[in-house]
């Protein structure tokens, strides 16, 4: 099932905002932008902590192909935080339990970025991931 869950905190307040859809990622209701941001249900959701090569690279080309291949067929789930990028909320995803942040990074087509991951995923770049990617300025 996919689901958003976003929440945001007010001072005393927590309020959780719960959007239930059962959609496999293959359906027109989850779509890959690149390794790191995802469409669930038409709502681009940026991965927690995860720092993926741009798409003008080839390095990006193969995470973004890695990502839609490791999530076709897939039920995606979102835990968001209640931040923004852009015009992305921001949270952890899974596929059909398995976190997708840690299995892109895991693959080698991402890397931890330890500002938004707390160092969460570091245990998992790979050597040949962290020669090839250059590490966003902010992630450092």
């Amino acid at each position: 099932m996919s689901q958003l869950r976003e929440v945001t905190l007010r001072p005393a307040i927590t309020i959780a905002l719960v959007l239930a859809l059962s959609i496999p990622a293959s359906a027109a209701g989850v779509r890959v932008r690149d390794a790191d941001t995802i469409i669930v249900d038409g709502k681009p959701v940026r991965l927690q902590g995860v720092d993926a090569p741009e798409l003008k690279t080839r390095a990006g080309k193969d995470a973004r192909r890695w990502m839609v291949n490791f999530l076709s067929g897939k039920v995606v789930e979102c835990s968001l935080n209640g931040e923004r990028s852009y015009d992305r909320y921001i949270g952890v995803c899974y596929a059909e339990g398995q976190d997708i942040g840690a299995a892109v990074i895991s693959a080698g087509h991402a890397l931890d970025c330890r500002r938004y991951s707390s160092g969460r995923y570091r245990h998992l770049e790979t050597p040949a991931a962290k020669s090839r990617i250059h590490r966003a300025p902010y992630c450092r």
